[in-house]
This record gives structure tokens, sequence and C-alpha cells, in this order.
């Protein structure tokens, strides 16, 4: 099983690149138990959806 450390790696590179069959499965058993890894997880897809609206012009505010 992978530690967490390798986890959030595989984490990130999931956004650059298209992950393998193994490292998809070492991903989803480890975030199934690990808690950690899984809040890294959505917190980076929200870091990255927040800076792709500001990058688009998007504020979510009303004008």
């Amino acid at each position: 099983m992978m530690n967490c450390k390798e986890v959030t790696r595989l984490i990130s590179e999931s956004h650059e690149r298209a992950l393998t069959l193994r490292e998809r499965l070492a991903l989803l058993l480890h975030t199934m138990a690990c808690s950690g890894c899984t809040n890294y997880g959505k917190h980076l897809e929200f870091l990255r959806k927040a800076t792709r609206r500001l990058r688009e012009g998007d504020s979510g505010s009303e004008p």
C-alpha cells in the first residue's frame, strides 16, 4: 500500500497527466482508508476550480 506522501504526489499528478490503471487503483485503495488524503484531493480540486474561475474572469460575486 502506498504512503500518504506518494498518494498526495499522485493526486497532484492526476491533474497533469492520465494515471495508469495501477496508479488509479492504488490511489482508490489508499483514499478509501485515509481521510487526510481524501481531504487533500478535495482541497486541491477546490483550489483548481477557484483559480480557473479567476483566470476566466468570473469572481463569483454579483455586479
